[in-house]
């Protein structure tokens, strides 16, 4: 396994191309592995190709893959990076790329951990008695949290959300009201940079009529967690999180918990 890390220069048209349409992301993270076919799928149970957008400032997007096999981003760097730069330093050919197997190996039950995720929440409805059930966004915070809270989702994911200490929470017990879905600030948990993404997915069978239009509605958390079966949690970081992993959503990461007053290690 493999984790890299390349940023895109926002400058570029390429760039640009490629932020506006996550199914051209897509395309362009699949074509960095020269021995995976565009037909090739996963096994159910087997690592994935995981990628996730983090846009730290306005000219500051970082791309994130995780991926069995190391990446070529060569066609990257000439679409949406620093060719020039990177031809000028070979040792620098414009991504980093580490193994992510030793770290996989170290995680251990009881570990605490920051962590982001962007993700696809969402569930099922049926609007009325008799019509089938149909897969639906959730669009407010509140509920969108809920999603990664599940009891279940967690005990899948080997990790348990952390609670804040009472001392750090605004509201009584962390909550808005009894009974009501609202977390509150009992978390340690957030949510932001909500979207909706609109596309028209390709057709595979070569037809004429045009694609159904996909939307895709995406959010970020960050938050800290605690380990609660490595296994499992090897496979959430392998595996990724929640539907739409295609297009940005599912790739978890975990980053040492940085406590106030202390600056973090260098790297």
């Amino acid at each position: 396994m493999f984790l890299s890390r390349f940023r895109l220069n926002t400058a570029r048209p390429g760039a640009r191309r490629l932020l506006s349409s996550p199914q051209a992301m897509h395309a362009a993270v699949m074509s960095s592995f020269p021995r995976l076919l565009p037909a090739d799928g996963p096994a159910p149970d087997a690592p994935r190709v995981l990628w996730r957008l983090d846009q730290r400032a306005r000219a500051e997007v970082m791309l994130y893959i995780v991926s069995p096999d190391r990446p070529d981003l060569t066609h990257l760097v000439e679409q949406a990076g620093w060719p020039a730069a990177a031809a000028a330093d070979p040792e620098n050919p414009g991504w980093q790329t580490q193994p992510y197997a030793p770290f996989l190996e170290r995680l251990a039950a009881g570990e605490h951990w920051s962590f982001r995720l962007t993700a696809n929440p969402v569930h099922t409805i049926r609007r009325k008695d008799g019509e089938p059930r149909k897969v639906t966004a959730h669009v407010t915070p509140v509920h969108q949290m809920s999603w990664l809270l599940d009891p279940e989702r967690q005990k899948r994911g080997g990790f348990r959300i952390l609670e804040k200490p009472q001392e750090r929470r605004l509201l009584p017990h962390g909550t808005t009201q009894r009974g009501h879905p609202h977390h509150g600030d009992r978390y340690e948990l957030s949510v932001a940079d909500a979207r909706s993404l609109s596309f028209d997915k390709s057709r595979r069978d070569g037809g004429s009529r045009p694609a159904k239009p996909v939307t895709v509605v995406t959010v970020t958390f960050d938050g800290r967690l605690e380990i609660t079966d490595p296994d499992a949690m090897r496979r959430t970081l392998t595996q990724g999180i929640g539907r739409a992993r295609a297009y940005g959503c599912g790739l978890l990461t975990l980053a040492p918990i940085v406590r106030a007053g202390r600056r973090p290690a260098a790297s």
